[in-house]
């Protein structure tokens, strides 16, 4: 009987042995694919970041183009303002000049 009671008692223990790896093996397993779903989705997440900051760098891109071009005529037109009225002032610093001497 004693004897009996040994073998159930190592029986049992047995069995939770093997239930307690099982349940290690799935909790391993388990953590296994939530970290390769965790990384798949950092991937996705990064690329989709990645596809945003390249969509608004070529925003700011072409905005920044745009200002360049119209700050560049307003400085054309600025400078050819200036040059016309350098060019009207020296023709009449001249004329001043020679009317005065001839």
């Amino acid at each position: 009987m004693a004897s009996e009671a040994v073998r159930k008692i190592l029986a049992a223990e047995s069995e939770s042995d093997k239930k307690l790896a099982d349940a290690r093996k799935l909790r391993d397993e388990m953590l296994d694919k939530a970290s390769g779903n965790a990384t798949l989705t950092i991937q996705k997440r990064l690329g989709e970041a990645a596809k945003e900051s390249d969509r608004i760098r070529q925003e700011y891109s072409k905005k920044l183009e745009t200002y360049r071009e119209n700050a560049e005529r307003a400085y054309r037109k600025k400078l050819d303002e200036i040059s016309s009225g350098a060019e009207k002032n020296m023709d009449k610093a001249v004329n001043a000049v020679i009317s005065e001497y001839f």
